[in-house]
């Protein structure tokens, strides 16, 4: 069992990276994409809510499907969809079938994105202990890979139609040698086991919601998610709304309010990011040894001190301070939502990570269409204090997340005997 259990996490990690690449290598080729296609910055736009769409679309659809059939099926089949639908934006030839083609990468992306998630749950109960934010941090690491291979194809004179198909047929072949580490689907709790995720705050299951054959809850997609799975969809939006608006706005941050050059106004996104990924490398160990509820309530509060440091700062290098404390502080916060939703109720745990994912990402859309306007009414640094009370609000729910899992989940209360892989 353990060398299985640290195969499935490898090839999980293996899907991270993969989700994290494909995407980023559409980020790189967008400019590619808007020449070759004739479109305007303003179509583009619009265009991308249509690669927003299909995500939400894929991931409110794959939650039940992996409940019912197993991630271990969905997650290949979900990145064989997304890796071979990167190709099709570097087909398209106008605005009538680059939004298509958005779309279905978007769709795409979503399948992958809840349903790798559900399977990082699996994993992480394998564990006993906290490894969702590694998972994340692979993402991250493989949106940098996508950035230096993309720069490396852009400067040979490689067309987004060849680079992207060749990343695609990349995609197809990790996406099936991935496929064989996976878990099998998890054996039905047992009555204590479900008797006590009840008295946690976990769904019910009644007599007639016994697991499948497959080990998942065949009757987990009609169930209605408890009161507190909508908190933590709550929460992602928040979250992940701050999350957009360093990702959108940190770099404008520093130009227009601070006057800063464009070469070091990029250095807030790259602060951000940088803290990022070196915080969710760390935040397992940190939930180990605090608990899930204290990662989300100090983290919360470290970023919203952060990105006060940031709003408030008179000069570039504060501000790249509050920047970077502001990464440290939301690194670990969301991938403990994702992991809290899917403890919470193991039969339905892809249903449950669809609807906090889903909401999350709304969160991260919204970003830039909530601060824009209020710049109409404010200078952009205290239109930032929006995401600053989102994070107080973080910091005095997060004990939703113990009481949203059953006792011995990661993080949550007396772990079981930990696998030591």
């Amino acid at each position: 069992m353990e060398k299985s259990l640290r195969a499935a996490r490898l090839a999980t990690f293996a899907y991270f990276v993969l989700n994290g690449f494909l995407l980023g290598m559409w980020i790189v080729h967008i400019p590619t994409v808007e020449e070759h296609t004739g479109i305007s910055h303003a179509v583009l736009g619009w265009l991308l809510l249509l690669l927003g769409g299909g995500a939400f679309a894929g991931m409110q659809l794959v939650g039940p499907l992996a409940d019912r059939f197993g991630s271990r099926k969905v997650v290949p089949l979900s990145a064989a969809l997304c890796s071979a639908a990167l190709l099709l934006p570097g087909l398209a030839a106008d605005a009538w079938t680059l939004g298509p083609a958005l779309f279905v990468f978007g769709f795409g992306n979503g399948c992958l994105d809840v349903s790798m998630n559900t399977h990082a749950v699996q994993v992480e109960r394998g564990y006993g202990r906290p490894i969702m934010s590694a998972f994340h941090a692979l993402f991250s690491i493989g949106g940098v890979i996508a950035a230096l291979v993309g720069a490396l194809t852009l400067s040979l004179g490689w067309s987004a139609a060849t680079t992207l198909g060749a990343m695609a047929v990349l995609g197809l072949v990790a996406a099936a040698l991935a496929s064989r580490a996976l878990l099998p689907p998890e054996s039905a709790p047992s009555k204590e086991t479900t008797a006590t995720a009840t008295e946690n705050g976990a769904t019910e299951t009644g007599p007639g919601e016994a697991a499948t054959e497959n080990g998942t809850a065949g009757a987990a997609a009609g169930r209605r998610a408890p009161s507190r799975i909508w908190i933590l969809a709550a929460l992602a939006f928040m979250l992940m709304l701050s999350e957009g608006v360093a990702n959108d706005w940190s770099v404008l941050h520093l130009k227009d309010v601070l006057d800063a050059p464009e070469a070091t106004a990029a250095f807030a996104y790259g602060a951000f990011a940088t803290a990022m990924t070196v915080g969710r490398l760390l935040t397992d160990r940190v939930a180990a040894r605090i608990g899930t509820v204290a990662v989300v309530r100090y983290g919360s509060a470290v970023a919203a001190v952060g990105l006060t440091v940031a709003t408030l700062a008179p000069a570039v290098p504060l501000a790249l301070v509050g920047w970077t404390i502001f990464g440290i502080g939301l690194s670990g916060c969301v991938p403990q939502l994702f992991s809290a939703a899917g403890h919470a109720d193991p039969g339905a745990a892809g249903a449950n990570v669809s609807r906090v994912a889903g909401l999350g990402y709304l969160g991260m859309l919204a970003g830039p269409a909530v601060i824009g306007p209020m710049t109409h009414l404010m200078p952009l640094n205290l239109a930032f204090f929006l995401p600053v009370a989102f994070c107080a609000v973080a910091c005095l729910t997060a004990p939703v997340l113990r009481t949203g899992q059953p006792e011995g989940a990661p993080g949550v209360g007396p772990a079981p005997a930990r696998q030591q892989v």
